[in-house]
Parts: C-alpha cells; sequence; structure tokens
C-alpha cells in the first residue's frame, strides 16, 4: 500500500494512553469555557424583540396620552430596540384597558399607563382589578389639580365658586375625566368638603379625558373642571378659561403661578395626581430590570427634563420595587379618604 504523506505513525500503548487522557483534559476544560466565553450574551437578559405597545385609559389628547406620545418618542430616540406604538383604550374607568394588559400575562411588550383611577376604581366597588393584579414598573411623576372655569363665567375666585355651591350645590356642574371617585373627583370632594359642602350633593359629569371636559368647559356645556394643571396648557392661550384654584400646598410655578391655592382661598385641600407606568402580572426579574434600566435613564435625560419644565409636572422617578410599595401607600390613604367621602364600597 502507498502512503501518499508517508507511513502512519504508530503509538505504542503508554504513549496512547497519555494521548487520550491529555484530549480528554483539553474538552473538560473546553466545557468550562464555554458558559465563560456565552456569559456576556447571557448577562444582558431580556430585551423587547418585537413592537411595544403603550396602552392608554383614555381618549386621544387626554393627560395620559400626551404622556405616553412624549415617552414614545424618547424611547424611540434609542432606549427601547424597536418600535413602540400608542393604543388608545378608553371608556369604562379605564377598565377596558387594563383588562385588555391582563391578556399579556409575562410579557413586557405591554405596557399600560396609570394614574390614581386605578386604585380608587377598585376602592369604589366599581372594578374588581386593583394594584396588585398587575406589575408596577414605574411612576414618573406627579401633579395637583387645578380647577378651571369659564373666562366669562360668574365664577372669578374660588370663594365666588363655593359660595354658589353652598347656596344651590346642584346649580353647579363640575367636570372631569375619567371615572368617578378618581383623583379630580377627590379633589372636588376635599375643596367642597372644607368649605362645609354635602360632596353627597354635588353635580359632576364624567368626560373620556379631561381635555373633553375642558372642550365642554369652554362651550358653556359645563361650569367647572378640575383635572392635572398640565391639561389646561394646550387651551390656556385661547382665553377661554380662567384658572381659580389648584388644589396644591404651595402655588405651582412656570405659566400658573398667578393660580391661587385652595389654602391660600382658606380652604385645606390638597390633592396631586401621579403617573406611572404597569404591566400584566407575571414580568421576570429580567424584564424589570430591563424596563428599570430604560425609565432611569429617561427620568434623567435632558429631553424628559426639558418636557417636565414645560408640562410643570414634578419629576418623581421611582423604579419598580419602589413603585410598588407607593401604590400600597396610595391605596391606603385613598380608601381612607374615599371613607370619609361615604364613597368606598
Amino acid at each position: 500500500m502507498i502512503f501518499p504523506n508517508g507511513p502512519p505513525v504508530v503509538f505504542g500503548p503508554e504513549r496512547a494512553h497519555r494521548l487520550v487522557r491529555a484530549a480528554g483534559r483539553a474538552l473538560v476544560l473546553l466545557v468550562a469555557i464555554a458558559p465563560l466565553a456565552a456569559a456576556p450574551t447571557a448577562a444582558q437578559g431580556w430585551k423587547p424583540a418585537k413592537n411595544v405597545e403603550l396602552i392608554i385609559p383614555g381618549g386621544v389628547g387626554g393627560g395620559q396620552d400626551r404622556t405616553a406620545r412624549i415617552i414614545q418618542k424618547i424611547m424611540q430616540d434609542g432606549l427601547v430596540p424597536t418600535t413602540v406604538t400608542i393604543l388608545n383604550k378608553p371608556g369604562g374607568g379605564g377598565n377596558i384597558a387594563y383588562i385588555y394588559l391582563n391578556q399579556f400575562p409575562g410579557d413586557g411588550h405591554y405596557l399600560a399607563t396609570a394614574t390614581a383611577t386605578l386604585l380608587t376604581n377598585h376602592i369604589l366597588g366599581v372594578s374588581p382589578l386593583n394594584y396588585t393584579h398587575f406589575t408596577a414598573v414605574s411612576v414618573l411623576y406627579g401633579e395637583y389639580i387645578g380647577f378651571a372655569t369659564q373666562a366669562d363665567g360668574p365664577f372669578r375666585t374660588g370663594n365666588d365658586l363655593v359660595a354658589r355651591v353652598k347656596s344651590a350645590p346642584e346649580s353647579v356642574t363640575f367636570a372631569f375625566g375619567t371615572s368617578r371617585g378618581n383623583a379630580n373627583h377627590i379633589g372636588v370632594a376635599l375643596a367642597m368638603k372644607a368649605a362645609g359642602v354635602d360632596v353627597s350633593k354635588i353635580k359632576v359629569v364624567i368626560y373620556k379625558a379631561s381635555i373633553e371636559a375642558t372642550s365642554a368647559l369652554m362651550g358653556g356645556h359645563v361650569d367647572v373642571v378640575a383635572t392635572p394643571m398640565s391639561t389646561y396648557l394646550p387651551v390656556l392661550d385661547s382665553g377661554r378659561i380662567r384658572l381659580i384654584a389648584v388644589a396644591a400646598p404651595r402655588r405651582v410655578t412656570g405659566k400658573f403661578a398667578d393660580v391661587p391655592t385652595w389654602k391660600e382661598q382658606g380652604y385645606d385641600a390638597v390633592m396631586p395626581s401621579y403617573r406611572m407606568f404597569i404591566a400584566a402580572k407575571g414580568l421576570s426579574a429580567q424584564q424589570l430590570r430591563y424596563w428599570d434600566a430604560v425609565f432611569g435613564k429617561l427620568a434623567k435625560s435632558d429631553e424628559w427634563k426639558k418636557e417636565l419644565a414645560a408640562n410643570e409636572w414634578q419629576g418623581s422617578y421611582l423604579n419598580s420595587a419602589d413603585s410598588l410599595q407607593y401604590l400600597g401607600m396610595r391605596h391606603a390613604e385613598y380608601r381612607k379618604i374615599l371613607a370619609e367621602l361615604k364613597l368606598a364600597k
């Protein structure tokens, strides 16, 4: 037989055994190194693999919608690797949106905005869903409830409004979005209760979004709107509304610096609102770490700080763990308030 490369090398039993042992050691070393080589990929953890959907329990143009669209833009400027879209699901006091969100347990691609309504709907007995049925992701900012009337209407101050409500409570219509017993409603009730009014006699009208309530005010269909202050920004320069009070411990700044607090007018009424994101139940630790990092970077970004200032929002970023604790505290606080107002079930 002819061997082109020369005759094969034949090893004796002892050398062959040494070679087998060396190959075994090399295999063990390779197995040990392999996980280390893969470690950087594993350390990256979870990240979105498809479109991220931001679900809004309100109509287009409302406070939550405006917040989500600002965040959508910042996310798509490099914070999130996939597309980010907005889905408005108004109605049911937010329940339609939250029932939809709950169809995606454990899926970090679906986030929804949330306000105090998530808590108050449960306390009021109008929804079986509580904050414990979801995953708290991030509290982003807070703002105070402002009270507006028609610019050419009879109410020029909070005291004017109180006088009318005391004399004829059912003659004044308070409007707000998006559900009875939410932060806006609590703000109205606290102000009127501080003025000695029987809050059970207050007449309220609920709209799908507070911007719709504001449009109704400008059209002369309601008398007063109560909503977070930033809701008024798009129509502030129209000259058709007058802000007569804010339920804050002290005056807010910027474009609303001239609006007196209820306290200044003799009524101890303070009611903050907040904006946050939640997800369905069952997000993994890796998914929460991812969104903690995203919202943490967002909260520190110059673009977000610019939006806070422009909208008179008060930044109050909390990560997922702190947001859950915050919701527990607010739930207890709101239950006490609504029980005092005889609205809690």
